[in-house]
């Protein structure tokens, strides 16, 4: 059974700005990332972090196997 996804609320986030365009976060635009509420101005800004992110967080989980 799949588990309902935790409200996100935009006074959690660790930052008050997007870190791609600079602009104020926005409410619909919320992620977690290690833990930590992370905003963004827009969805299309939180989707690509979020498949950047993910793209690095491989890459260094790859290495460390290698490095195992």
């Amino acid at each position: 059974m799949a588990h309902p996804q935790a409200v996100l609320q935009i006074g959690d986030c660790v930052n008050d700005v997007c870190p791609w365009s600079g602009k104020p976060v926005s409410e619909d635009a919320l992620t977690v990332y290690r833990g930590a509420v992370v905003g963004f101005c827009n969805p299309g800004c939180r989707d690509k972090f979020e498949a950047a992110a993910g793209a690095f967080d491989s890459a260094l989980a790859a290495r460390d196997d290698d490095n195992g």
